[in-house]
């Protein structure tokens, strides 16, 4: 059966920076009872805490953050970009452990946003980007999309061919 990996705070899990959660979606309440949910919360898995500040990648491009080229930030200048990586390499070695090739992963955030994320102002103002998390598993080969998406996201489930058998 086809895994696919869920951001947490999508399944309900209170691990959102504000100490919140987001959800429950239909969807994926079915994918959980069918057993496909692999559920991760890339800062957490990364060591920061809930709540913790919020934080933003000045210029909204996790891929940035991957070559250096960014820090993720806290408002007041903390940098959180050890724990982003940390916990997006842990999200990669779960998608290869389960072969993983969908993910539904939280809307806008500096981890997981798949399209839009918050241009490290501080002020709302999203840009077209990927989170840290979401760059990695692309580069990977991984259908990356949100809550947003989710009729997207099981058209494609239902388009993956089968993986081979030996």
């Amino acid at each position: 059966m086809e895994k696919i990996l869920v951001s947490r705070c999508l399944l309900g899990h209170k691990v959102r920076y504000d100490g919140g959660a987001s959800g429950p979606f239909d969807q994926l309440a079915a994918w959980q009872a069918e057993g496909r949910v692999v559920a991760i919360c890339p800062e957490v898995a990364g060591g920061l805490p809930t709540p913790r500040p919020s934080a933003e990648i000045p210029g909204g491009q996790g891929i940035d953050v991957w070559e250096g080229r960014a820090q993720v930030l806290t408002a007041a200048g903390e940098d959180f970009s050890a724990a982003f990586l940390d916990g997006a390499r842990q999200a990669l070695a779960l998608v290869q452990r389960h072969n993983i090739r969908i993910a539904v992963l939280k809307a806008n955030s500096p981890s997981c946003g798949n399209v839009l994320t918050y241009d490290g102002t501080f002020s709302g103002v999203k840009v077209s980007g990927e989170g840290v998390t979401a760059a990695l598993l692309k580069r990977h080969g991984v259908l990356v999309f949100s809550e947003l998406e989710l009729l997207e996201a099981a058209q494609a489930l239902a388009r993956l061919p089968s993986p081979p058998t030996f």
